[in-house]
């Protein structure tokens, strides 16, 4: 077996643990709402006709935006109510996946219900019984086969849908997935799709199994079948309960830098007596808000970043003075530690082809403007709503002919294949060197400084020995170490691992 492959198998138990949990409590509860609304709409046309209206209308919302509105939604009740509320992780990804499985459940279930023989309701009458007692003895085990089918693709959804759960810091098999796709290492994407996909077409046979023995009054099977699902979910619930003292989370975004920063740190930590987890592929937003709450312990960000997005600054500052006030920032508001900057910046960079450059003599933005009509613009999935890209457009009148976003694993490959004439680049990305591209020159400074800088949570700002582990990072790394570090990851071919890059950048610290 390859050692891409061993690694990749090395995260799959914890990831498809964490991926279990979620997907059946969200499940569980999708069916603890779905199956006594049901028999209320059964009961009552007008009450189903609003529930499935409400059920259908929330299965048009894409999973991943039904993902990102939680987020917000959760972090407001929460700072309404003075906290107590976790807008990061298992609590936004199980709501959810529980309103994406209500439909197939609540529409088979009321399909079932209101299905039966009236014939057989008539006998159930004839015989005296009551409301409960016909619901149990007669409606219920003729409605069970349509109900459990529909169990079956709400459980099918919900196991494929938690993939995303990764973007709001939820650990699970998406983790493979994201991190594979933003290095483009495809063991760990077809890793990731290969587990998500066994898991839920074990889960669907199981749970025909259950549906087969419901059919046939197989009560043996059933049982076996519950048994089976019942010692999966424990053996998944298992790693939870094991105490895990000294356990620090570390956040990382979604590209192969963050990547590498992250397994760096951990190293760190490790060889300080720590144990380590990542929480990869999360947004800006989210992994700032997850510092601030102590749900992520350390993170790498960017000084323009922390600037913009969080301090809504909108002016421009030399970087010290940035760097000063951001650190008194993030202590008085969020009780944040701004530990210091790594040694380099990672800015925005636009970015075009050499022949572009030469033919049209480009040099700068304000050369760029002046050809902007007639140049594709390609960028990352943040950048065209982040306030540097208003910041541009208010110092340099650019109007491109069009624009579309990118995960900046393929924004490089569209730029050097001319389907875009220019990108918004990354200034450590290696990619710009080996692909020869040309950088042009922000001549007003309209965008502001981007320092890596290293931020601690609240609970880990003043805990000496953790402080120390990290202590020796602050300017350390060169620009040209990490272009370098990146490029191994995101290159073609000979790739290295985000923790293998870490180590060759521990170990050019120490040269």
């Amino acid at each position: 077996m390859s050692e891409a492959w061993q690694q990749a198998l090395a995260r799959v138990p914890d990831l498809l643990a964490a991926h279990v949990q979620l997907s059946f409590s969200a499940l569980l509860l999708a069916m603890l709402i779905c199956l006594p609304l049901a028999i209320w709409a059964a009961r009552s046309p007008k009450v189903a006709g609003i529930a499935l209206t409400i059920a259908s209308l929330i299965q048009t919302i894409p999973g991943l935006a039904l993902l990102a509105l939680f987020y917000p939604l959760l972090l407001g009740i929460s700072a309404l109510i003075g906290g107590g509320i976790s807008a990061f992780g298992f609590l936004p990804a199980l709501l959810a996946l529980t309103l994406y499985a209500l439909l197939p459940i609540l529409r088979n279930a009321v399909t079932g219900l209101t299905g039966v023989d009236p014939a057989v309701r008539q006998a159930a009458d004839g015989l005296g019984m009551t409301a409960r007692q016909k619901l149990r003895l007669v409606e219920a085990p003729l409605a069970a086969p349509t109900i459990m089918a529909g169990i079956r693709t709400a459980a099918v959804w919900t196991i494929g849908a938690a993939t995303l759960s990764t973007t709001v810091g939820q650990p699970s098999l998406g983790d493979l997935i994201f991190a594979g796709l933003q290095t483009q290492n495809w063991t760990l994407v077809l890793a990731g799709c290969l587990f998500s996909a066994a898991l839920a077409i074990s889960v669907d046979l199981l749970l025909g199994l259950i549906e087969r023995s419901i059919r046939e009054r197989r009560r043996l099977l059933a049982g076996a079948g519950v048994a089976i699902i019942a010692a999966g979910l424990l053996v998944a619930t298992l790693p939870p309960l094991i105490a895990r003292d000294n356990v620090v989370v570390i956040g990382a975004k979604s590209f192969s830098e963050q990547f590498i920063l992250a397994r760096l740190i951990g190293a760190r930590l490790e060889k300080a007596g720590y144990r380590v987890r990542y929480r990869d592929g999360l947004g800006s937003a989210v992994v700032f808000q997850a510092l601030a709450q102590g749900d992520v312990d350390v993170y790498v960000d960017y000084s323009g970043t922390i600037w913009t997005n969080q301090m809504q600054r909108t002016d421009s500052q030399p970087k010290l003075a940035m760097l000063d006030r951001i650190a008194q920032w993030t202590m008085a508001v969020h009780g944040v530690k701004t530990l210091g900057a790594l040694g380099f910046e990672n800015t925005y960079a636009f970015a075009v082809r050499p022949d572009d450059a030469r033919q049209k003599s480009l040099q700068t933005l304000d050369d760029l403007a002046r050809v902007s009509s007639d140049f594709n613009f390609g960028t990352d999935v943040e950048f065209l709503e982040r306030p540097e890209w208003r910041m541009v457009q208010e110092a340099y009148p650019i109007r491109f002919k069009d624009a579309r976003s990118f995960s900046p694993t393929f924004m490089y490959p569209a730029l050097a294949s001319g389907e875009v004439d220019v990108i918004s680049a990354f200034s450590s990305d290696g990619r710009i060197a080996a692909n020869n591209f040309f950088i042009l020159e922000d001549n007003k400074g309209a965008v502001p400084s981007y320092e890596a800088i290293l931020l601690l949570s609240p609970k880990r700002a003043d805990e000496d020995r953790f402080v120390s582990a990290l202590k020796p990072l602050i300017g350390a790394i060169t620009v040209e170490n990490m272009r370098e570090a990146n490029y191994t990851v995101d290159r073609e071919g000979d790739k290295k691992t985000p923790r293998e890059a870490a180590r060759w950048l521990n170990d050019k610290l120490r040269e």
